[in-house]
């Protein structure tokens, strides 16, 4: 495949934006098989061409990337029956200097001569380049070709991690030069402006004088200035309109024109101007280091002989059994062999109260193991590990732009050239033609020149991303891109799971009502038996509850069973078939309408809080629709019903205990202007009851999955601005059961994602414990992180403007435009993204005093 590769330019007539991707489809080797694919995929919207090459199995498309995607595009080639071999592989570098929009730039442009390389993503904030490769690139043209762009590069693997090591900016080489620098212009400015008669003229050449403060100007642009211009040279030659090259031109032409005070200034303030951004970007690595740094580097591991080792994490293996002594942080991710502890969890889940673990109970790695020693069997190996995983999604996060990002490269991208231009117009424009002064408008040009920079523009999005983001991680709130951080802040409401989200999911079974002559062990062996091959949480309960109860079914055959979606299940019990689930699911079998209890025992309806109504000969006559259900539903109750198409045996209540946290979510959510919504496969009685409990006005009862996803859909049209804008919609759930709906919200949260791989991977964002008070958080966070997103947009462009408006009419110098408009604006919109760091999750008071009494 070939994306945006200078060799495979748009054909005439189509637009600039176009982009032309190549696939290799394989088994696409007949007229008939290209007819196929390309009818799948010319029902996208945005495709401009397709030449489909049967010979060679490619597919070239040429598609607008504001209608389509890449992804879009490979989908519907595997919708028309036919595999993508990408025949590519990914491959990360560390740039430690790549810290900028316009080192970047370089990089990028740098990159895109080689042959064999697919995709090119930079990464400035955390000083990594990701390139899709095809087999059999040599890497070293990888890292040549960013070293020609001036930037060292090593492969992700070849040191600890993905980061380079913090770099002691202020006793580097460049500062140290800086700082020379400095001392030069201080001296030739000292001679200049404040004793001029101790600054003797030295020499003339060309007609012109240079005195000894000339000399110190100059030496401060030589000393100083050239890494700047060093840069700009690499500039030149990757064909990038940067930071860089524009400085250099400044710089260069200020000594040219016999402005070498301008020079210098410039020089000096841009040095020290890049040696804070480097400074600030660092802090915005530091917390994608505090992340990496939470796993241990070494593991006790203990011997089949008995003898212990100390062994690197990375060289541990599934099977191995690890040592944890108290207040070592446990290696791996694996299940405790002996031992107990209070282990503290707050680096994966974010919970601030340690957990009991003992026997058979789930660690993970970067845990603390507090007050015990603890043997654990490693189930995952380290690049595996749940904390791993959690760090190679935060640093991805960066590699998908928000909508802001977007727009903020294409005003750049025009930006920058527009005002060079004005820069140039400026500078020659009123000498040529009304005979200006030369001097002064080449000055005015020249700041026209650095204000032409959109770096501080460019980096004000990404950095508070991953400030954002890495924050969240911290707390145990992963977000997996930017756009999923904007949106959930942009969200109009919240549509919340019941089961496992707002209660517990630790159901238990609360009341067993036998009917037509079974007792409670029949119906629980009957029930059991069914539920058995279920994963659903009811059934769960049901066969927990039986086995508590000493129920056995080892002497019930099962066949045919079959899981009903939103209804429940069904299956053989020795040739009858049986069927356990809601009320519902036996419309048109079994009457429920008129069933007798069975009261075997001296135990009456009465006794049970049920009315007997007469309705046949027989005694305990009961309307399980109009008498049971009903008082069960308004306890907060699900209800099953086991039976066969010709008669119900019983009534099983399964009750779900709602987290104490819940209600308290709600009202905070609620204060923050999010809609909350319950959706559930519940019953209405139920969900009536925990709606209620919990706080929230509008639910939605007795949805199948399909049913959810309409109302996802509908919510999202009611809260639309009208026409063609639908609401942003964001779901809360499990992860696993509700994943059709999270997949179509907005945005999809998954809960208590910490153990569940599924749920780790394909949720927007995943909330590592299971607790509700960081959902106020990440909404909190999120909306913050939008509003710094705007203040760094909007005063950006603010400063340029203001700063370009006072150029023509003096007012505005070189120094205000480095001072001001670079370093001040890049050093501002960075440390108003550290500020995301700051965000905290609050507790509930009563939550707060029940930990404390634990």
């Amino acid at each position: 495949m070939s994306d945006s590769d200078p060799s495979a330019s748009p054909r005439p007539g189509t637009t600039s934006t176009t982009r032309r991707l190549e696939l290799r489809v394989p088994d696409m080797d007949c007229p008939s098989c290209a007819g196929k694919v390309t009818n799948s995929v010319e029902r996208l919207e945005g495709i401009d061409h397709l030449e489909p090459r049967v010979t060679s199995g490619r597919l070239l498309v040429e598609y607008d990337p504001a209608l389509a995607s890449e992804d879009e595009v490979r989908e519907r080639v595997r919708a028309a029956g036919y595999e993508v071999d990408s025949g590519e592989s990914e491959l990360t570098l560390s740039v430690p200097d790549m810290d900028c929009a316009s080192c970047a730039s370089k990089v990028e442009n740098a990159l895109d001569g080689l042959e064999d390389l697919e995709r090119i993503e930079t990464q400035p904030a955390s000083g990594r380049v990701t390139v899709a490769v095809t087999d059999g690139i040599d890497r070293s043209a990888i890292t040549g070709a960013i070293e020609s762009a001036g930037y060292e590069a090593t492969f992700h693997g070849e040191h600890d991690d993905g980061l380079i090591e913090k770099r002691t900016i202020l006793t580097s080489r460049r500062a140290v030069a800086t700082a020379i620098g400095a001392v030069f212009v201080t001296a030739g400015m000292a001679l200049k402006f404040v004793v001029p008669a101790l600054d003797p003229a030295l020499a003339s050449v060309a007609g012109r004088t240079y005195a000894l403060s000339h000399l110190l100007f100059i030496g401060a642009v030589v000393i100083a200035g050239t890494p700047i211009i060093r840069n700009g040279y690499y500039s030149v030659r990757n064909r990038s309109l940067d930071i860089d090259f524009l400085m250099s031109v400044g710089i260069v032409a200020s000594v040219a024109a016999h402005h070498p005070f301008e020079g210098a200034m410039l020089a000096v303030l841009f040095s020290v101007a890049e040696l804070l951004e480097r400074f600030s970007m660092d802090r915005a690595r530091d917390s994608l280091r505090e992340l990496m740094d939470l796993s241990p580097e070494t593991a006790t591991v203990r011997r089949e002989d008995g003898s212990q080792e100390t062994v690197p994490v990375q060289a541990l293996e599934v099977g191995d059994v690890v040592v944890v002594r108290p207040g070592e942080k446990i290696p791996a991710d694996g299940v405790v062999l002996a031992g107990e502890s209070a282990v503290d969890q707050s680096p994966i889940t974010g919970e601030s109260v340690p957990v009991d673990r003992a026997a058979d109970d789930e660690v993970y790695a970067g845990t603390i193991a507090e007050s015990g020693y603890l043997e654990i069997s490693v189930d995952r190996e380290a690049d595996d590990s749940t904390i791993a995983r959690i760090v190679r999604l935060v640093e991805d996060a960066e590699r998908e732009q928000t909508k802001r990002e977007q727009f903020v490269d294409r005003f750049a991208s025009v930006y920058t050239p527009i005002v060079v231009v004005l820069a140039v117009g400026l500078a020659v424009g009123p000498p040529l033609l009304a005979g200006a002064s030369w001097n002064t408008w080449f000055l005015r040009g020249l700041t026209l020149l650095v204000i032409a920079c959109p770096c501080a523009f460019v980096i004000s999005t990404p950095v508070s991303v991953v400030s954002g983001i890495t924050s969240a991680a911290r707390n145990g709130v992963l977000i997996k891109g930017g756009r999923h951080l904007e949106a959930v802040g942009d969200s109009d409401v919240l549509a919340v799971d019941k089961t496992g989200t707002l209660t517990e999911g630790d159901l238990s079974v609360t009341d067993v009502i036998p009917l037509e002559g079974a007792d409670e062990d029949d119906v629980l062996r009957r029930a059991s038996a069914v539920e058995d091959r279920s994963e659903h949480p009811v059934g769960r309960a049901i066969v927990g509850y039986a086995d508590e109860r000493g129920v056995s079914t080892d002497d019930i055959r099962i066949n045919e069973f079959e899981a009903l979606t939103g209804e429940g299940v069904r299956a053989e019990i020795d040739g009858t078939t049986h069927y356990v689930g809601k009320p519902d699911l036996f419309d048109g079998l079994a009457n429920l309408s008129h069933a007798h209890a069975t009261t075997d025992g001296g135990v009456t309806l009465e006794s049970m809080g049920y009315e007997s109504t007469s309705q046949c000969d027989r005694a305990g006559c009961l309307d399980v629709l109009e008498d049971v259900l009903p008082r069960l539903e308004a306890e907060g109750k699900t209800v099953v019903i086991v039976g066969t198409a010709d008669q119900p045996f019983g009534i099983v209540a399964v009750s779900d205990r709602v987290r104490p946290e819940a209600k308290w979510a709600v009202s905070r959510l609620q204060d923050q202007g999010v809609g909350v919504v319950m959706l559930t496969g519940d019953n209405e009685g139920t969900a009536r009851a925990i709606a209620a409990e919990v706080g929230i006005d509008e639910y939605h009862a007795e949805l199948l999955p399909d049913e959810k996803l309409e109302w996802i859909d509908r919510l999202e049209r009611e809260h639309g601005t009208g026409g063609d804008e639908r609401g942003h919609v964001a779901m809360v759930g499990d992860g696993i059961n509700d994943a059709p709906a999270l997949a179509t919200a907005t945005v999809g949260i998954a809960m208590g994602a910490a153990g569940t791989d599924t749920a780790l991977e394909t949720a927007d964002v995943a909330l590592m414990g299971d607790d509700l008070t960081r959902l106020p958080y990440l909404y909190e966070l999120s909306g913050k992180a939008n509003d710094v997103i705007r203040q760094n947009i909007w005063a950006s462009l603010a400063v340029k403007a203001v700063l370009a408006a006072g150029t023509p009419v003096g007012i505005v110098t070189v120094i205000h435009a480095v001072l001001i408009g670079d370093m001040g604006m890049s050093l501002g919109v960075t440390g108003n993204a550290m500020r995301l760091a700051d965000v905290e999750p609050e507790t509930p008071a009563d939550l707060e005093s029940n930990e404390t009494e634990r």
